[in-house]
């Protein structure tokens, strides 16, 4: 049974639709061969993946999808179930890595500004104040921080006009997925001004008479107080969390048996624009700079800069992006690199750029992997790593260097055999593709992925975030992604 108190504290969860087919697999085209260094049992080599399957007791109707093959000539040395549908989860953030550099460049960063439409005088702006955002994800409290300052620093104490946001360089998206439960923070809302990877620290302490809360917008430097952001403790037991909206404030409500002596957790914004003013408005005070309410601008922006932060380059993004699994970047980034209207246009674009340039007819919802929609074969993705490795266009440079792996997970210290690749996790699903690299020999590519459908689909809503037996399962399914690997380091490289 998941605990109230384990829901509060956030475990990535999803959903995914795959079918369960018939699954059958190749021998090996090569002789097996001892690898004495690394750590590696050669007996691994000897066992078959059809064996190590069924000791990983993912379920009776469970599908396990891999295939390996030579990252030079795409020899495919292993497959199973290579041609079964199946949802990439954060696998899918490989594809959104190399559409992003394809379509923005590996120069282009997102830039955060402060407009005036009018002159300053005696440090009033005669006229609006803008803040205006190009999508950032990756906009922090602490970079608004420093654009109050610069605008400090020039003098300015306030203006004599309305302090506005605009938001609409990347079309509002409430949320990801539908499917997540409400109160998740890695299922936030996207706009054209986003912070904190749009979400808010909610921090709880036990009182005298019940609880005192606080939401707020936290950095490292700044840690201003969010109006727009609400919370109220009920005496309830279910459910944990409730969410209401009006058109500029987000109202939680929790309940009072979940919350213990005490405890913090980040939660999800649906107004970003909303959010990112109220922070910015705060901060500016502190800066002495008077401005009105943040009210938001609907006409393309127009004014003198006053300030400006940028991002990080593109590379930067995506390298963190991989590493970090942030599904608001990816999404940022594939609907800045598509410019679609709404979020399933944008990863029918980026689909349809799959198959214009790598000849795969994978189908994508998002550019993160949350949806469940999104559908893509092993054979697909390993295709996809490989045709872009060899056109130089690749992002195993970007890929987090995840070495080798032994039983328990751990990685095995001076193995010469690397593994450069991305995972997924979605509740029950799990997937993992990249490259598997010898420090000399043939290097492969690999796609694996594993999902257990009917035992998600039968998960209520109230047991998404944390569903029982979820860590246990997660834990086979990479202890067996781990062997498949070691085995192939064995007997392919």
């Amino acid at each position: 049974m998941t605990s109230r108190r384990q829901v509060l504290g956030g475990v990535l969860a999803g959903a995914a639709m795959v079918a369960a087919v018939p699954v059958w697999a190749e021998a090996p085209a090569r002789s097996i061969r001892p690898m004495p260094r690394g750590g590696i049992s050669p007996a691994l080599a000897a066992t078959s993946a059809e064996a190590l399957i069924a000791a990983a007791k993912l379920g009776d109707a469970a599908v396990a999808a891999y295939v390996v093959m030579d990252a030079a000539d795409g020899t495919v040395l292993e497959q199973r179930s290579a041609q079964v549908t199946m949802p990439p989860a954060s696998v899918a953030k490989a594809v959104t890595a190399l559409y992003a550099l394809a379509r923005l460049g590996p120069d282009f960063r997102f830039r955060t500004r402060v407009l005036a439409t009018g002159p300053l005088a005696e440090g009033v702006v005669q006229g609006d104040v803008l803040l205006v955002g190009s999508g950032d994800p990756t906009l922090q409290t602490d970079q608004l921080g420093d654009l109050a300052a610069a605008l400090a620093a020039r003098g300015i104490k306030g203006a004599t006009g309305r302090f506005l946001t605009w938001d609409r360089a990347l079309p509002p998206v409430a949320r990801i997925s539908d499917e997540q439960p409400v109160q998740v923070g890695y299922n936030p809302a996207i706009s054209g001004l986003n912070l904190n990877f749009n979400r808010v620290h909610f921090e709880w302490k036990r009182a005298n008479t019940g609880w005192s809360t606080a939401m707020d917008a936290r950095g490292e430097r700044f840690v201003p107080a969010v109006r727009m952001a609400k919370m109220r403790v009920v005496a309830r037991d279910t459910p944990v969390f409730t969410y209401e909206t009006t058109d500029v404030t987000d109202d939680w409500t929790v309940a009072a048996t979940a919350l213990g002596q005490g405890g913090s957790r980040w939660l999800p914004v649906r107004h970003p624009a909303a959010y990112v003013g109220d922070v910015f408005q705060t901060l500016a005070r502190a800066q002495g700079i008077a401005l009105p309410d943040p009210q938001p601008l609907l006409a393309e922006p127009a004014g003198q800069e006053l300030a400006a932060v940028e991002s990080a380059p593109l590379p930067t993004l995506l390298r963190d992006m991989l590493r970090f699994s942030t599904n608001i970047t990816a999404e940022a980034l594939g609907l800045r690199a598509s410019g679609a209207s709404t979020l399933a246009a944008s990863g029918a674009a980026m689909s349809d750029w799959v198959q214009a340039t790598y000849g795969v007819g994978c189908r994508f919802v998002d550019h993160s992997g949350l949806g469940s929609a999104s559908q893509v074969t092993a054979a697909d993705m390993a295709q996809i790593i490989r045709q872009a490795h060899l056109a130089g266009a690749g992002v195993q440079p970007l890929f987090r260097d995840l070495g080798l792996r032994d039983a328990k997970g751990k990685e095995i210290a001076n193995s010469p055999v690397r593994v450069t690749a991305k995972s997924g996790t979605l509740n029950f699903v799990s997937g993992l593709a990249g490259h598997l690299r010898p420090p000399q020999g043939r290097e492969l590519i690999f796609a694996i992925f594993l999902g257990d459908v009917p035992r998600r689909d039968a998960l209520p809503e109230a047991e998404r975030e944390s569903p029982p037996g979820g860590q246990a399962w997660m834990a086979r399914a990479r202890h067996l992604q781990w062997q498949l690997l070691a085995r192939w380091a064995q007997v392919y490289t």
